[in-house]
């Protein structure tokens, strides 16, 4: 073969790039309600385009070499954006990976010797291989971010600290119990602590579905690092199945004020603060 295939390719820029897309529009798995079909021209040009500058040097085996730095971003950023969006890793890198036939057309057409033509496409179809792998790796990456903001999200919202009166927080808790999420909640209980110069700390675990020994250590440094800001801790929504859990693991709460509802609980904190409500008829 005269001509070197990362050469030749490129030279074939536009009919790849219109065969690929061509593909792509034609697959019934295309998701068009996440993506226009300029979107999508956009990125494949995008991608192709760094693609075709990388094999400019003929090289089709090391795409951690540097001409291929700037494809790499481009696929890195398009498998963070997918996953995202909400795409599966399948789709995302069967958008790579049909790049592949679109490729082998050009090929095809441009190399009459069949061994050269099967020993090029080998070349080409290997190189995609290796960015969908890229890409697969990329989007797993980019879906665990994702999943850690929206845990990260959604932990911060199921442990709002609530002020009920002037001196007087409460903090609901629904769900597990865990180290991360305890420091969450203590963070978020002391500085309301702070802000508000409350005095007494409602810590309401209702919504906890059981209380074993390490939910108990964790609420147990909650109360601590509450007493230490100046604030006493009241924990109510103690069910009959939590107390015996507690009585049987022998965990000792006695130090504690713990109430089994909320309003109970806020009516203990009123008596601790002097306050009294009165139901006025009207």
């Amino acid at each position: 073969m005269k001509q070197a295939t990362g050469a030749l390719l490129s030279k074939k820029h536009k009919e790849i790039l219109e065969l690929w897309i061509a593909q792509q529009l034609k697959d019934v798995s295309l998701r068009d309600d996440l993506m226009t079909n300029e979107d999508l021209r956009h990125e494949s040009e995008e991608l192709l385009h760094a693609l075709l500058d990388g094999i400019k040097k003929d090289n089709f085996s090391d795409i951690d070499a540097p001409e291929f730095d700037k494809a790499l971003e481009v696929l890195a950023g398009l498998s963070v954006s997918r996953a995202a969006q909400g795409y599966s890793p399948r789709e995302t890198g069967t958008f790579v990976i049909s790049l592949k036939e679109a490729l082998y057309q050009v090929l095809e057409k441009e190399i009459g010797d069949p061994a050269v033509l099967y020993k090029e496409s080998q070349k080409v179809g290997k190189l995609i291989d290796q960015l969908a792998i890229y890409t697969f790796e990329s989007f797993i990456r980019g879906r665990e971010d994702v999943i850690l903001r929206q845990t990260s999200e959604i932990s911060e919202i199921s442990t709002p600290v609530i002020q009920v009166w002037d001196g007087i927080l409460a903090l609901p808790i629904i769900g597990t119990l865990d180290s991360a999420r305890t420091q969450v909640v203590m963070e978020s209980l002391l500085m309301r602590i702070v802000e508000t110069e409350s005095s007494i700390a409602i810590l309401d675990i209702s919504g906890v579905p059981a209380v074993d020994s390490l939910v108990a250590q964790h609420l147990m440094k909650t109360v601590s690092a509450t007493r230490l800001m100046g604030a006493e801790c009241i924990i109510s929504g103690i069910r009959p199945e939590i107390a015996q859990t507690v009585v049987h693991l022998g965990i000792d709460l006695s130090q504690i004020n713990t109430k089994a509802s909320l309003a109970h609980a806020l009516r203990f904190a009123f008596k601790m603060l002097k306050i009294e409500v009165k139901k006025i008829d009207r």
